[in-house]
Parts: structure tokens; sequence; C-alpha cells
């Protein structure tokens, strides 16, 4: 019996599939259309004390919060001499944190490591009788700073640009 192949079938699992390509991070105080400015010249790169800010392949910096958290100090900024970057814009950046299923209290096991590294208190954990508490981001403390990301000892938080607002 010949029966006719299922497409939708291949692409749930995977089979010719496009990757998900994910936005990169840029630095805090920039837009995309501010980074057309941008020279490449890795001014801001070198400036940064945290080390979080890499060149991509365009030449343009990105963040890596595998490498730390940014503090907001805005020595990038100040290093920059093309008009990149503008000290004023408010939040510095939209940038939102989650948390993955991979999340060890998620899984019973207790870890509040991301709650006792932020500094803004935007992560608490919810408690519950029986289970280990897990934590709870609050978009309204978070600054996006990504302190989190690099201590998580799962990998199960990560950051991503978000376009709109984060409070709503």
């Amino acid at each position: 019996m010949n029966h006719p192949i299922d497409h939708r079938r291949r692409a749930f699992l995977g089979l010719h599939a496009q990757p998900v390509v994910a936005r990169a991070i840029r630095p805090p105080w920039t837009t995309d259309e501010s980074l057309a400015a941008c020279t490449g010249c890795g001014a801001c790169v070198a400036a940064c004390p945290e080390r979080i800010l890499r060149l991509d392949p365009a030449g343009l910096p990105k963040v890596d919060f595998s490498a730390g958290a940014c503090t907001f100090c805005g020595d990038c900024a100040k290093s920059c001499t093309a008009p990149v970057f503008d000290l004023a814009r408010s939040p510095a950046w939209q940038v939102r944190i989650s948390i993955s299923d991979r999340c060890l209290p998620k899984s019973g096991v207790l870890c509040e490591s991301c709650r006792d590294i932020c500094l803004d208190g935007a992560i608490g954990f919810a408690r519950a009788p029986g289970r280990a508490p897990v934590p709870l981001i609050s978009d309204s403390a978070c600054t996006g700073c990504g302190a989190c990301v690099s201590v998580c000892p799962a990998g199960a938080i990560s950051a991503a640009r978000h376009d709109g607002p984060l409070h709503a």
C-alpha cells in the first residue's frame, strides 16, 4: 500500500527544519538603527571591564552573558566615537531573562544560585510544602544584566532581546 508522506511529521521531528537563530543582544543604550553607524573598531569591546562584549562576524558588538554580567558602567558608550550609544535611553536595553525546565529546583534539587547573584532582587523563590522552591523573575525589577545566566549550574537561564515593553 502506498502512503503519502506527511511533511508536517517530518517538520515535527526536526527533519529539514530551519534552525532558529536568536538575535544577538547588543550593548546597552544601542538600537538596531544606531548600530548602523558602528565602524566595528572594537573600542567598546576593549573598554568593557566585565569583558562581556565581542564583535560578531559582521563587526558589530554583541553581549556574551556566559562571560559575566553587565554592570551598566557606561565605559562602552564613553569609548565610542561614533553616534552609536544614547546614555539617555531608558531602560538601557530590552533584555528579558527566562528560566527553562532544566532549572534544578524544577526537578526537586535545591539551588538558589540565581537569586544569590541578583543584586537587583529580581529573582525570588516560590515556596510550597513538599517541593524545592522554584525561581520567579520579577520583570519590573530585572534590569537584564545577565548575572544569573553564567552562574546557573544547569544552564537553565537565558537572555533574549525583547522588542516591546518589558513591564506591563
